[in-house]
């Protein structure tokens, strides 16, 4: 999505005279807020209440206090509410127009109003239906009694605290409890629960909503309650997840986003209402990317804008309709909410209600540029005021732009504008812009349609018609390998299962399918591999929806597909990625650690904030995000943007990046822990120390601690299981990675986790029980990987006046960090016997031959003689040898550089590292593009033969005389 550009268009404007000068400027006196018809009469019908209301902003303790005076005054409650809404419209009105209020000010203090108003609505309520039922109550499970609670539930504008100043207001009215009232003083009139509750609806309408001579407080609308207009006044919470869970509509979704409890206060300070979360937010927000809402939005919008356009039919005066037409504020809503459903099951950040707020979070998640949630928010604010003055005029439910030119004239001038040409002029931008952007969202006016040939029939099925003759109809459009597969689906149970929409989403994504294979956009091949990738989601039909709307995240999978197996079978396991497809940024950008843990850390805030941190939640969280990362990189590497060396890189930061996040979550979680932050670390090694993962990759760690505490040992070794669990359990997305802690002290038969000073000993031969000289090999490509301050949450707080020096998630790390590079200088540096280390290097360097045979003519790139192996060997060879002598040889930097420093320090002959550097990198992308492919590592000798040369005249110049690598 960008943000438009655009000239400005007057179509919907008000015809102007032809006058010489038809916009005359604006003065001050334009801006009064007694030109409105409503100001006018508040102030001669309550002028002696005028002075009630505090002076400033009316806010909800000012409110409150006014609510007090008039009924000191002798005014009723409801009567008090009614004069109160008066007094508090007349204020804003003044502040808004006359002072240049923020637009916060009064959508705040309208929704404050409200939130005052149910209040005292349902205390009045319940306190005249106890006196004729007694309480409603319900049985606990322990046999007690408890009174049942009624929820007032405000949607729309007032559950995001957005309302505007002539809104009605949208109730639902759920209680949490089925049961009987107690009955009266003579235990005589009881009711059910449901009745009760009933009745309190209804009381709370005539102090809320009916009109008297004061007006009323708020229009109430109940429309949106369960099965509408139709359905109870008040359901029960089970009733209500009952009705999600099998007549939930795909609208009442976005309905149901923004709800809020609003009353009784006291159930909202208490938090009782909490567990009203529980139930709306799997219905809102689902647990895989819902594409399948961008439907059900069209055809609510297209009922909307159907809807307007019969109202302005009969009055054209209507069809300038700030909120309604095109480019007005339901299409920002709709804009906002259609990405926060779709994204907020997975994204928890991005539940919020005011769309201000949405917005900047759509941007942050890179949902947005910010240059578009700029440009709507500013939008959106604009016709929020342009709204509120038409409000102003008569205090009517209107969005409808005014005709008198007067009016019209009053609404530029309270907005700042000169005349009121430029007002209309920047009324017309701002909705131009906001009108391109909602069709650009939804798809334009082929609403991600095929685009290919056969496209324009059969677009939404045929009645009737079985899935058999569907798929029939198009296989003679297809290549005939396509063909064949897409048979298979005639009488396939998943698809036979398909709701006729569904089916008709797979019938048209075949089709576009087919006809970009004929143009050469895509291969056959990659369109099989679709059929195989969906085969088996045909169940999840919101996969279907997502290709079947952005035609350009279909091409990018079938791209992707086409390329090699293994994201084909990555796609089979973790479906759910596609979706990074979408990204403007995919191949723009690299991993970025700080982002990506930054990001984590926002979802678990937003996942706390509603209850559900729960640890599966968690697991799932941290497993969904590695693996959106990984198919990033992924997809960069296939597309050529990446290296392989650089591939490894963002593929190592990454598993950095889990393990620094999966400590800290740990850490807090374990019931066993002693202090803030532990003082622990962890040791990469292999792949991983030397930043050379691949995907799919295990990581050899080793775990450490310097803890004084008494049961240490035990604390840490339970965090450590703890981790090891957290990052190789299987849950419903899958798993992270697989931990191999061989090379620990001892091995497998030694501890899970030593002090630092026991690994210390081991490595540096101190004692009977040390290091073997494999280990020391190992040692080479060692790297600290978790620890010290950088290793802290994004934006961690400073730690309080008085508590010391701050550190990382692991107290004491920066230290512990100095000291393994210590250790591990201590050791790749110790004096050693060329003979001696050489021939042990050979011995192990035979052992790892024999565990990998290579038969045959062909060419093994990692363990044939000439192999990578053999180069990782020699440069273990003179690292442990060498660096002693040569400090440019201690980095671990990696086999390449390493080999040109070793040529530099002239270890090496002139020109042999950098022969045995580039065949090293030959050898590695073949076997990283073999494995994409999921093909063998084996290749003709005679493609490699140039490279297994530079390898092997390496092998025989630093270690031939101890023994061949044959």
């Amino acid at each position: 999505m960008t943000a438009s550009h655009f000239t400005g268009s007057t179509a919907e404007a008000p015809v102007l005279s032809s006058n010489v000068n038809p916009c005359p400027p604006l003065t001050a006196p334009d801006r009064q807020a007694d030109h409105s018809r409503f100001v006018q009469r508040v102030r001669r019908r309550y002028a002696a209440e005028l002075a009630c209301l505090p002076p400033g902003e009316p806010v909800l303790a000012s409110m409150r206090a006014c609510l007090g005076v008039l009924r000191e005054r002798g005014l009723p409650v409801p009567a008090a509410l009614r004069v109160l809404r008066q007094l508090v419209l007349e204020r804003l009105v003044v502040l808004d127009c006359e002072q240049g209020a923020p637009l916060a000010v009064v959508t705040r203090a309208v929704t404050e109003l409200a939130e005052l108003a149910l209040d005292e609505a349902c205390a009045l309520a319940c306190a005249d239906l106890d006196e004729l039922h007694g309480a409603p109550q319900f049985t606990t499970p322990s046999g007690e009694r408890q009174r049942a609670q009624l929820w007032v539930i405000g949607m729309g504008k007032l559950g995001a605290r957005e309302l505007n100043v002539s809104s009605d207001i949208d109730l639902i009215y759920v209680y949490d409890q089925d049961g009987e009232t107690a009955g009266n003083a003579q235990g005589r009139q009881r009711i059910s629960n449901h009745e009760y509750f009933g009745k309190a609806v209804k009381h709370i309408y005539n102090t809320v909503g009916e009109t008297t001579e004061h007006g009323n407080v708020f229009r109430v609308d109940l429309a949106l309650r369960p099965n509408g207009n139709s359905g109870p006044s008040a359901v029960s919470l089970g009733a209500l997840e009952e009705y999600f869970l099998v007549q939930g509509r795909e609208w009442e979704r976005f309905a149901w986003l923004k709800s809020r409890v609003i009353a009784p206060a006291a159930c909202v300070q208490n938090r009782s209402a909490s567990a009203l979360r529980g139930t709306v937010l799997p219905f809102v927000f689902r647990r895989y990317l819902d594409y399948g809402v961008f439907d059900a939005l069209r055809t609510l919008h297209r009922q909307i804008r159907d809807h307007a356009s019969k109202r302005a039919a009969g009055n054209p005066g209507r069809s300038n309709d700030v909120k309604l037409s095109r480019g007005g504020i339901r299409e920002i809503e709709f804009t906002v909410q259609l990405l926060q459903v779709v994204r907020g099951g997975q994204f928890p950040e991005l539940r919020t209600r005011p769309t201000l707020d949405a917005l900047q979070r759509l941007c942050k998640a890179g949902l947005m540029p910010q240059a578009t949630a700029t440009a709507l928010a500013q939008a959106y604010e604009f016709l929020r005021r342009v709204e509120h003055r038409i409000q102003y005029l008569d205090d009517q439910q209107t969005h409808v732009m005014p005709t008198r030119d007067d009016d019209l004239n009053w609404l530029a001038a309270t907005l700042g504008y000169p005349d009121m040409c430029a007002f209309l002029h920047a009324l017309d931008a701002h909705r131009e812009l906001v009108a391109q952007e909602f069709d650009t969202l939804l798809g334009g006016p082929t609403h991600g349609g095929c685009n290919g040939k056969g496209c324009g029939t059969k677009k939404n099925g045929a009645n009737g018609r079985s899935a058999a003759d569907d798929l029939q109809g198009v296989l003679e459009q297809l290549p005939p390998a396509f063909a064949s597969r897409v048979g298979q689906w005639r009488e396939h149970p998943r698809v036979l299962a398909l709701r006729e929409d569904t089916r008709a989403r797979l019938v048209r994504l075949v089709q576009r399918t087919g006809a970009w294979i004929d143009e050469g956009r895509v291969s056959e091949e990659a369109a099989q591999r679709m059929a195989d990738w969906i085969e088996p989601l045909l169940r999840r039909e919101s996969y279907l929806a997502l290709l079947q709307e952005r035609p350009s995240v279909h091409e990018r999978l079938l791209r992707l597909l086409g390329a090699a197996k293994w994201p084909a079978r990555y796609l089979i396991q973790h479906p759910g990625v596609i979706d990074e497809l979408a990204s403007q940024q995919l191949l723009t950008e690299r991993f970025d650690a700080a982002q990506f843990e930054g990001e984590l850390e926002a979802r678990r805030a937003a996942l706390r904030s509603t209850g559900e941190d729960g640890e599966e939640a968690l697991l799932n969280l941290l497993r969904r995000a590695h693996h959106a990362e990984v198919f990033r990189t992924l997809a960069r590497d296939v597309e050529k943007v990446l290296t392989v060396e650089q591939v490894a890189d963002d593929l190592s930061a990454l598993a950095d990046s889990v393990l620094r996040t999966t400590a800290r979550w740990c850490w807090a979680r374990l019931k066993s822990r002693h202090r803030e932050r532990p003082s622990f670390a962890i040791i990469g090694y292999g792949k991983l120390g030397g930043k050379e993962l691949g995907y799919g990759s295990d990581l050899d760690i080793v775990f450490v601690y310097e803890d004084d505490h008494e049961n240490a040992a035990e604390i840490y070794a339970a965090f450590v299981r703890k981790m090891i669990n957290w990052l190789t359990v299987k849950t419903g997305e899958g798993d992270l990675f697989e931990i191999d802690t061989a090379l620990r002290p001892n091995g497998n038969s030694g501890l899970l986790v030593t002090s630092f000073t026991a690994y210390a000993n081991y490595q540096q031969q101190r004692g009977s029980n040390t290091a073997w000289t494999w280990e020391h090999q190992a040692m080479t490509r060692a790297r600290f990987v978790l620890g010290g301050e950088t290793d802290a949450p994004p934006a961690a707080p400073l730690p309080p006046e008085g508590a010391g020096a701050a550190v990382g998630p692991c107290g004491g790390a920066r230290s512990l960090a100095d000291r393994f590079d210590a250790v591990r200088e201590a050791v790749i540096t110790a004096e050693r016997d060329a003979a001696s280390l050489a021939a042990e290097i050979v011995a192990m360097r035979s052992k790892v031959r024999a565990a990998h045979p290579v038969r045959g003519e062909r060419f093994d790139v990692k363990h044939s003689p000439g192999g990578m192996v053999d180069v990782e060997f020699v440069v273990q060879y003179l690292v442990l040898l060498h660096s002693r002598t040569h400090p440019e040889l201690r980095a671990n930097t990696g086999n390449i550089n390493l080999l040109r420093r070793a040529e530099a320090a002239g270890l090496l002959e002139p020109g042999m590292g950098e022969a045995a550097a580039r065949a090293y990198r030959e050898l590695r992308q073949i076997q990283h593009t073999a494995r994409l492919d999921e093909a063998p590592t084996q290749v003709d000798a005679a493609r490699v033969e140039e490279a297994a040369r530079a390898v092997l005249a390496m092998w025989q110049h630093v270690l031939g005389r101890v023994a061949p690598p044959v």
